[in-house]
């Protein structure tokens, strides 16, 4: 077997990769506290833009009603982006950070 055909690839290219790795999963989705929006509706959009479960969703709620914010969910700055605007769009604050 020749050494040169089947060689691993270089660090440089095994860092790269290992950036692009963890870049697809170091963003979080925070949704922020308001005055204006009730339990049950942040709860609701919760599950069905971050396909929460009751349980999980309502334990968010109560986070940001308590902390003034809470990471929904983690992922790529794609994958995040329509949860983002879906929340936006409820009249919820949301951002990806």
């Amino acid at each position: 077997m020749n050494q040169e055909t089947h060689a691993l690839p270089e660090l440089e290219e095994i860092e790269v990769l290992l950036e692009e790795l963890i870049d697809k999963e170091a963003h979080d989705l925070v949704v922020f506290n308001d005055d204006v929006n009730t339990f049950e509706h942040v709860t609701k959009v919760l599950i069905k833009v971050c396909n929460h479960s009751q349980e999980q969703a309502e334990q968010c709620t109560f986070i940001i009603h308590y902390k003034g914010k809470c990471a929904v969910k983690k992922g790529s700055e794609t994958k995040l982006k329509p949860m983002c605007q879906a929340i936006l769009d409820a009249g919820i604050q949301a951002a990806i950070v």
